[in-house]
């Protein structure tokens, strides 16, 4: 069973859908052809046991009137040599009368004698020398002559033969004929519907990863196949979109290795010279470390964006109580704000428990904490609102707001709110925070407070009372 699976596998689609489009028209064919068939020879069956009927009741009068034969009671077509025929028997079977063609011998055995003396009958006779068609007989008793008699009638079957051979041969012609102008014309219909799809596939093998606006052609009558070309077309946007994004991804994480390690290599070369004082070369060693710092929080950053993209963020999920978690942002950032003379406030009602990483969590919001200290201003807030079956953690400040443009774009990757400042950030830190907040199930937003300041905030499952996770 497996081989002829794999055999008829390798047929070409539109031979096999020829070919069951064939069978199935085949046995439809064959049923149909079987039902006329049928249809026809019981109706000629009928025909002939109603004209056995006439002609029984016809030699039953003949009989009943006549005392020298059937041969002798005048001109008859019950009494011509022909495809009819008539006999009369005795209850011990001796041919009381008979037509010509019968003459010779009793019709009927006394089995069937036996059986026509209880009422009329009707059967089949084999062919044989005197009929060799064969012959449809009706034998039915009556009282004649003074004695109990039995009326044999008979036609030959020659004609019924005829007529159902000529059938059944046109029925065979006729189908066979009808299958293959069928098959064919389903071979050339099916053929016309495949040929969208081989123009999208000639059309597809010449697109390439370089193309850009390459897609399929779609059939103007919006069926099944035009819904693929739409589909697939669709398909080559997301990955014509991905790659774009994949290509600026990669030459916006070479210019921004770039920039560091060409620091590094000026301030390692000036070291070199040998004229530099002891002073100059501390701050050369600083200066390179800090710019090594930050190549490796960059390549830190785009593993953490790698593994988002490669099926989804890693997390391992626990109960976190907010307000524990919030409290050590607080104490992580305070000399920072201190120094920079902007009060850091933390908002979290008491017992919030939610399902998250904790390492995770605080990940996110110290990229939200750090952004709000590099680019806004006065006081920040960080802050947890239950809304339920989840809680919105959000950091605020005070500072002038962000753009329509740059919110929009946020949490894209390598965005700045104003490139032009010429800000050290990699611009990755806020799509660190998007790909978290769509680890833990929830999403991350961006807009303006209505007081002034900006609002970044994302959502995580809370914890219910029985430990399960609400919200994902």
């Amino acid at each position: 069973m497996t081989l002829l699976v794999a055999r008829i596998s390798r047929i070409p689609i539109r031979l096999r859908i020829t070919m069951v489009f064939a069978l199935v028209l085949a046995l439809v064919l064959a049923g149909t052809g079987s039902f006329l068939y049928l249809r026809f020879r019981s109706g000629l069956d009928a025909s002939i046991n109603q004209a056995l009927r006439a002609r029984a009741s016809d030699v039953t009068a003949l009989v009943q009137q006549a005392d020298h034969g059937l041969t002798q009671s005048g001109p008859s077509p019950l009494t011509v040599k022909g495809e009819s025929f008539a006999q009369i028997l005795t209850p011990r079977g001796r041919i009381f009368d008979s037509t010509p063609l019968i003459r010779s011998a009793p019709i009927l055995d006394p089995r069937q004698i036996r059986r026509a003396l209880s009422g009329s009958i009707t059967f089949s006779l084999a062919p044989e020398g005197r009929i060799p068609e064969g012959a449809r007989l009706l034998a039915t008793p009556v009282q004649a002559q003074g004695e109990r008699l039995i009326v044999v009638v008979g036609v030959s079957l020659g004609d019924r033969t005829n007529a159902l051979g000529q059938l059944a041969g046109l029925l065979v012609i006729g189908g066979a004929v009808a299958l293959v102008l069928v098959s064919a014309a389903g071979y050339v219909a099916v053929a016309a519907a495949l040929r969208p799809i081989e123009s999208m596939r000639v059309r597809a093998s010449g697109i390439s990863g370089g193309a850009v606006g390459g897609r399929l052609p779609v059939p103007p009558a919006r069926d099944e196949v035009a819904r693929l070309g739409i589909t697939l077309n669709d398909m080559l946007g997301r990955l014509e979109g991905a790659l774009a994004r994949e290509r600026a991804f990669v030459a916006d994480a070479s210019h921004e290795l770039r920039t560091p390690l060409g620091i590094v290599k000026t301030e390692l070369e000036l070291a070199l010279r040998g004229t530099r004082s002891k002073p100059e070369l501390e701050a050369a060693i600083r200066s390179a470390a800090a710019e090594t710092d930050r190549v490796v929080q960059l390549a830190e950053d785009l593993l953490v964006l790698a593994r988002a993209d490669d099926g989804g963020l890693p997390v391992r999920l626990e109960p976190v109580e907010l307000a524990a978690l919030l409290e050590r942002i607080r104490a992580r950032f305070e000399d920072r704000a201190g120094a920079l003379g902007r009060p850091l406030q933390v908002d979290c009602p008491s017992a919030v428990t939610v399902a998250a990483d904790s390492s995770r969590l605080e990940q996110a919001l110290g990229n939200l904490v750090d952004n709000a200290l590099r680019h806004g201003a006065g006081a920040v807030t960080v802050q947890a609102v239950n809304l339920g079956s989840a809680v919105a953690l959000h950091v605020t400040d005070r500072g002038d707001g962000l753009s329509a443009q740059f919110t929009a774009v946020a949490f894209d990757r390598f965005t700045r709110a104003d490139p032009s400042r010429g800000e050290r950030g990699s611009g990755l830190g806020l799509a660190i925070v998007a790909a978290i907040a769509e680890a833990h199930g929830g999403h991350a937003h961006a807009a303006n407070r209505g007081s002034g300041g900006a609002d970044f905030w994302f959502t995580v499952p809370r914890l219910t009372t029985d430990g399960g996770q609400q919200g994902r």
